[in-house]
């Protein structure tokens, strides 16, 4: 509570800190200044009261609970004010003690202790009220308590031999009279150490620090009063003066704003943070333990032992220090077990797609490797490609796409045994592994077959779901049969499967009428040329003139009986087989080779994928070939395919910068499609972009000639030469030429082919 904030509150202060000091005075004689006490201490706790009854009115739960108890315990403090100034201003007994004045000051502290329990024990969220267990323990206010009640007792064997034991001696009252002064104190210095602690730990949420702070500062001040009057009482003092009453009017007057305060919102950075504990905190409680031993240990070899009261506390300590280690360890193992429950949540979330819960990709990788590991163990790797997935996005959105998913997952599940692998590896994709004694492989991938053709319900309709699958069986007597290997091979054979029309399994045979395995095949060659591998050259060509300037390097790959293999397939093999680079590093030697032999004066382009830019095999190779066959560096242009995403722009940069100095141009393929963008474009210093087919297409010839009249322009202003892609007709190479392309492309200018078979007499010789 600020100044600022609350400016009545504040206001209200001074005024009651002024009204006690000049009332202190006695202006007006002392017995009226003895009225306008009692009036101003009865006012501030029936104010008190009224106070918790509104606020409780307009809150619930813990909120409401903490508030009604002070509330209570404000109205027995009330009544005995009004039986003290009964006995005070009307009977002029003076100070008796005991009375039933002293049952209702009493009362106050219970409900106080019991109110702070409940504010320790409830953390609430501002913004939904309900009850919820501390975050750092399960006993939070027991330790509490506990704490407050170790240092109590502490502090009290420590004063009792200081001070207060000497005091009680010496006075001499009698048990009834001893023990109310008694009570005073020792109920104040339990209330205030556990709003101390409270304080200190910080152990209640931010929200509510205000109400704790206020009410804590008014326990201080009526327990500063009871203890001058527990001294009065001890001496046999007839009165007290109004000053020593301050902390009864200004106590209440605190705890009364207390009540009235509201928990504001938590900020961003408090929410869902736990509280700091610093080793002094952890310490503290058995500082004064530390203190009382030592005390007593000094008594026994001065030979002047502990008194009975001292040693009646010290065993209550004890037992106290003891209950709470006990509670300590509780607290450990539990919070051992949520750390273990923790680790095994994030081992379980690292190892499992978060859609299905099915393993991932790394999980089904390391469970592979431990399968293809034991070699006495068969197993069968399945994997399932869910045919024209997309239209159910497109239909469904993205929400009925994860639903279908979901349980295909669930089907898949239920066609395997219990100790099999199920996983997802990303999109529409799944494996699974079946390790051990188990059916005919076929007739497991005929189960999982006929459960996904039952149609699932996705948002209310029934879809129809296909799905193509490769099957692999190792063969035990093969060697070095890699996970990798098992991967690709059961990819390329769901690949065939789809190209045989979808909807079906094919199992993977090496054999001649089996699917074709080009990662294979390229391992068998041993950086030699795989069997039915070669490349066949488009021309590219000047538009004025149609002259040949350039020719691009196309891989192709025949199997032995004679089954022409699509470069999507057999380049993706490779790659999902790991031997990506190994096909690269083979068309560009291939192509430098081809072109040099024939000796024709033509610039060859080279395709490298994206993921590979930067690599060192990449630079060492194009160094290679150009050395190997003196190839001219001017004359080779690598072409960077963006069938996946640079993966690091800046690296890729460097890499481009780094062929540029061979002396090679390089060229990004297919710009307009795929991952190419003008960020793409903007970060990447190349020296020639490929426009892609699909802005030369001539299906909107305004809008195609518009975009390629923008492009071109942007590449002049750069300094970068274009080539046009896919021109196939007069008409797409007029739109090119009126856009300002110089350069393209395509069928119309000469279909892919081996170098001899080209049209030679437009190509110079070299």
């Amino acid at each position: 509570m600020t100044v600022r904030r609350y400016p009545v509150a504040a206001l209200l202060v001074v005024l009651t800190v002024t009204l006690v000091v000049v009332n202190g005075f006695a202006f007006w004689g002392d017995t009226f200044a003895l009225w306008v006490d009692d009036a101003m201490q009865l006012s501030a706790g029936v104010g008190a009261v009224v106070c918790g009854v509104l606020a409780a009115r307009r809150v619930r739960g813990h909120q409401r609970g903490w508030r009604v108890l002070v509330a209570i315990g404000m109205a027995g403090w009330s009544l005995g004010q009004c039986a003290w100034s009964y006995y005070q201003l009307i009977d002029g007994r003076g100070l008796p003690s005991p009375s039933l004045a002293d049952v209702g000051y009493l009362s106050f502290p219970l409900f106080a202790l019991a109110a702070l329990f409940v504010l320790a024990r409830a953390r609430v969220r501002p913004d939904r009220e309900r009850w919820q267990p501390a975050q750092w323990t399960a006993h939070f206010g027991v330790a509490v308590v506990l704490d407050g009640l170790i240092v109590t007792g502490s502090l009290f064997i420590l004063t009792w031999t200081a001070a207060l034991g000497q005091l009680v001696r010496a006075t001499a009252p009698d048990k009834p009279t001893w023990a109310v002064a008694i009570s005073y104190p020792l109920s104040d210095l339990v209330i205030v150490v556990v709003a101390v602690l409270l304080v200190v730990f910080d152990r209640v949420d931010r929200p509510y620090r205000a109400n704790l702070l206020l009410a804590a500062v008014g326990i201080v001040a009526l327990a500063a009063s009871d203890s001058v009057f527990a001294y009065l009482v001890s001496i046999g003092a007839e009165s007290m003066k109004p000053w020593s009453d301050g902390g009864f009017v200004l106590g209440p007057l605190f705890i009364a704003f207390a009540l009235l305060v509201t928990p504001g919102s938590r900020r961003r950075d408090d929410a869902g943070s736990a509280a700091a504990v610093d080793w002094w905190q952890l310490a503290l409680p058995y500082v004064p333990v530390t203190a009382v031993a030592l005390l007593i240990t000094v008594q026994l070899v001065a030979g002047a032992g502990p008194d009975g009261v001292e040693v009646f506390v010290g065993v209550l300590v004890v037992f106290l220090v003891l209950a709470r280690q006990l509670l300590s360890l509780l607290d450990n193992r539990l919070l051992l077990r949520r750390v273990y429950e923790g680790q095994q949540q994030l081992t379980h979330q690292a190892y499992h797609d978060p859609l299905t819960g099915l393993a991932n990709r790394a999980l089904f990788a390391d469970r592979l490797d431990r399968a293809v590991e034991a070699v006495d163990r068969p197993l069968v790797l399945i994997f399932v490609d869910l045919d024209d997935f997309k239209e159910v996005n497109d239909r469904f959105g993205h929400a009925g796409g994860d639903v279908l998913l979901h349980a295909v997952a669930q089907r898949l599940l239920s066609c395997v045994r219990a100790g099999d692998t199920v996983a997802r590896l990303g999109g529409d994709e799944f494996a699974i592994l079946l390790e051990g004694e188990l059916d005919a492989p076929q007739a497991v991938a005929d189960r999982i077959q006929g459960a996904l053709r039952r149609p699932f319900a996705v948002h209310g309709t029934l879809v129809p779901v296909r799905a193509s699958m490769g099957l692999v069986v190792p063969d035990p007597a093969e060697p070095l049969v890699t996970s990798d290997v098992l991967l690709g091979r059961a990819d390329t054979s769901m690949y065939a499967g789809k190209r045989l029309g979808k909807d079906t399994t094919v199992v993977y045979r090496p054999s001649q009428d089996g699917p074709p395995d080009f990662p294979s095949a390229l391992r068998r060659a041993s950086g030699g040329i795989p069997e039915g591998f070669g490349l066949v050259f488009q021309p590219i060509v000047r538009l004025a003139g149609e002259t040949p300037v350039a020719v691009e390097a196309l891989a192709r790959w025949t199997t032995r009986d004679g089954t022409a293999v699509s470069p999507e397939t057999f380049v993706r093999a490779a790659e999902g087989a790991g031997l990506g680079a190994e096909l690269d590093a083979l068309v560009l030697d291939l192509a430098c080779r081809e072109i040099t032999a024939a000796g024709l004066d033509l610039t060859v382009h080279v395709n490298v994928c994206a993921s590979r830019l930067g690599a060192a095999a990449l630079e060492q190779s194009v160094a290679a070939a150009l050395a190997r066959y003196r190839l001219p560096a001017s004359r080779l242009v690598v072409e960077i395919t963006e069938t996946v995403p640079v993966p690091d722009l800046a690296a890729g940069a460097a890499a481009i910068r780094r062929l540029q100095a061979l002396g090679v141009r390089v060229a990004l393929d297919d710009f307009g499609a795929g991952y190419s963008s003008l960020t793409v474009l903007h970060a990447l210093p190349v020296d020639l972009i490929k426009l892609d087919r699909a802005l030369t297409t001539g299906v909107q010839p305004d809008r195609d000639a518009a975009l390629c009249r923008s492009l071109v322009g942007l590449c002049a202003d750069l300094e970068l030469d274009v080539v046009a892609e896919g021109i196939e007709t007069p008409e797409q190479a007029s739109l090119v030429t009126a856009a300002g392309c110089t350069t393209a492309q395509g069928y119309l200018y000469g279909r892919p082919a081996p170098l001899p078979a080209l049209r030679l007499s437009t190509i110079p010789a070299g």
